[in-house]
């Protein structure tokens, strides 16, 4: 994940959220038994930018006619503290270019660019794989703390597209729903969503729901990321009789929102605030 104005550092909600430009990065992720996690929290000379690319210190995110490339050079945060490298290829079925309010007011909304994609993944150490892909964006005004309490989003394979859940409680208790499904020929409709159904609570007993079938139960294949306020895992649900693994996250803004977690965020969430491309 590419953000400017990193919304999940301590650096940046300390230093007031005024300058999104100073407090750029490159998230990665991987898991199974060789899983790293990097999230350096850079300042803005480490940000470069252009229609086409997005650059941030070491790492970058660029076009290359209809492939999105993905150069990863970062080092994960501990325990496991080493370098992560490689390349990651999207190769995107169709594009997508509707944006979808995620509240009532549009200060938060959501862009599914490539909701049907392929990846080619080779990242060192030890993930290189080819499979499903999909790239978004995500943007607002305000904190997500500051108009959310909590939110599930959920990405499933679904009769030659996908389907697309997202299911948020806002800060005065009212919830919003969008549900879509993409078509390969690039077409995207609202659909009506099943009902919502639990999951097991997460690691850190965060609460877990998604959309299924009446009478199915959900379950976890794969944990991906587990940590005091945020899951993400690989989920089995069906809809509309057909079963189907996708990616799976829940938030809890209200846990995000307490101050006693930002130093611990700050161990998996190093600074650097200086950065010189030519040095490195």
């Amino acid at each position: 994940m590419g953000f400017i104005g990193s919304v999940f550092s301590p650096w940046y909600r300390w230093s007031g959220r005024r300058d999104p430009q100073n407090h750029c990065c490159i998230n990665v992720a991987t898991y199974g038994s060789k899983s790293r996690f990097t999230m350096t929290d850079r300042g803005r000379t480490a940000l470069r930018q252009s229609p086409d690319m997005l650059q941030v210190g070491p790492s970058s995110m660029r076009w290359d006619g209809d492939k999105l490339l993905i150069d990863v050079n970062e080092v994960s945060s501990p325990p496991l503290v080493s370098r992560v490298r490689g390349t990651i290829t999207l190769h995107p079925e169709v594009l997508f270019g509707q944006n979808y309010d995620l509240t009532p007011d549009g200060r938060h909304r959501w862009q599914p660019f490539a909701p049907i994609a392929r990846i080619d993944v080779a990242l060192d150490p030890g993930h290189h794989w080819s499979g499903h892909g999909y790239f978004d964006s995500n943007y607002g005004t305000h904190a997500l703390e500051d108009d959310f309490n909590y939110w599930t989003w959920g990405r499933f394979p679904h009769k030659g597209g996908t389907r697309c859940f997202y299911d948020a409680i806002l800060r005065n208790g009212q919830s919003e729903t969008v549900a879509l499904h993409f078509h390969p020929d690039g077409r995207s409709e609202h659909v009506v969503p099943p009902p919502r159904a639990r999951i097991a609570r997460s690691l850190w007993a965060v609460r877990r729901e998604t959309r299924a079938d009446a009478g199915f139960q959900p379950r976890q294949e794969l944990a991906m990321l587990d940590a005091p306020f945020y899951t993400r895992s690989a989920m089995r649900t069906c809809i509309d009789g057909e079963q189907a693994v996708g990616v799976h996250e829940a938030l809890n803004l209200r846990r995000y929102a307490q101050p006693l977690l930002k130093p611990m965020l700050a161990l998996r969430v190093p600074r650097r605030a200086r950065w010189n491309f030519t040095a490195g």
